[in-house]
């Protein structure tokens, strides 16, 4: 699956892997086993979700989750927050350290818009939300998606950086938006753009945790196969990138899938650019392999072209 034609030369050189369904749920099946737990992922009530989508556009989500609960024990509804006192919004915002105090003057007029405007019911789509002071394109599909499952594919910082390094999609707004929404099953932008979205939170970040937040798209993702992490805001390689504690992982992860394999067999496995005889050959490997045998990891039998590596027991 590409690009459409009429989105330009940088919108046509990329394309999705041929089993679509596949990456859907591999994501789909990580993200529910696992993911941070904030309380706004709990619940599908618009005004709860848009507070907590304003709130965390100038705040990490960490620090948010007290703010966004301190907020609805004052103003539990939307028509408890259109009734109060705009200086008492404003007031909260300042106290909390919520950024810009215009988000509050903002959320206040937006719930007054939905009161007086929509009888108390939040509009369900993107299209409808934006029409409410303040909300964006961003902020209304994450409402849509959330609260009524009625969303498109969410494209921020985070998403774009994923689909460069996973899936080779070039730093171009039309490819992105593209690639993000061939990907998203229909119907499903409440759990896919979770799911996205915690991917390049806690897995793909600018130093990525590949293995060690077990990311579900590995054996597709380009960047994992070329040891390659830059992305459009990582416009140099990460430390831990290309380095040997990232190929030691990889090895112990394969060996862990696969048990005991020749070295020959392994390589290829850890960088897409082994060559026995090359700079990323038999030598490279035997390295990471000590490293490992001193960390009690790995038992490495034989030698030459007929050694093997297998995990310790």
């Amino acid at each position: 699956m590409s690009a459409g034609d009429d989105e330009g030369d940088a919108a046509e050189s990329w394309s999705l892997p041929a089993d679509v369904e596949a990456v859907q749920d591999a994501l789909v099946e990580w993200y529910e086993r696992d993911h941070r737990d904030y309380p706004w992922r709990r619940t599908e009530d618009a005004y709860e979700i848009l507070v907590s989508e304003v709130m965390s556009q100038q705040t990490q989500l960490d620090r948010v989750v007290d703010a966004w609960e301190d907020f609805l024990e004052e103003w539990p509804d939307v028509e408890a927050l259109a009734s109060a006192d705009r200086g008492d919004v404003v007031g909260f915002w300042t106290n909390h350290s919520l950024g810009y105090n215009n988000r509050a003057k903002y959320l206040h007029e937006a719930a007054n818009q939905v009161v007086s405007e929509h009888d108390g019911e939040f509009p369900e789509t993107p299209e409808g939300l934006q029409e409410l002071m303040g909300v964006g394109p961003y902020t209304a599909n994450a409402v849509a998606s959330f609260a009524f499952n009625q969303g498109d594919a969410v494209v921020d910082t985070n998403v774009k950086r994923v689909l460069y390094r996973a899936f080779d999609v070039p730093d171009d707004d039309d490819a992105f938006e593209a690639a993000a929404g061939d990907l998203m099953p229909a119907g499903e932008s409440r759990v896919w753009n979770n799911a996205i979205m915690e991917l390049g939170g806690v897995a793909c970040e600018k130093t990525p945790s590949c293995d060690e937040a077990g990311c579900p798209w590995r054996r597709w993702c380009h960047a994992y196969e070329s040891g390659d992490f830059t992305a459009p805001d990582v416009p140099t390689q990460p430390s831990f990138e290309g380095s040997r504690r990232q190929f030691r992982g990889r090895v112990v992860n394969v060996l862990g899938e696969h048990g005991e394999l020749a070295l020959d067999e392994l390589g290829p496995r850890i960088r897409v650019d082994y060559a026995p005889d090359g700079e990323y050959g038999r030598e490279w490997l035997r390295g990471l392999l000590a490293d490992l045998d001193d960390d009690g990891l790995v038992d490495l039998d034989g030698s030459g072209v007929d050694a093997t590596a297998r995990l310790r027991k």
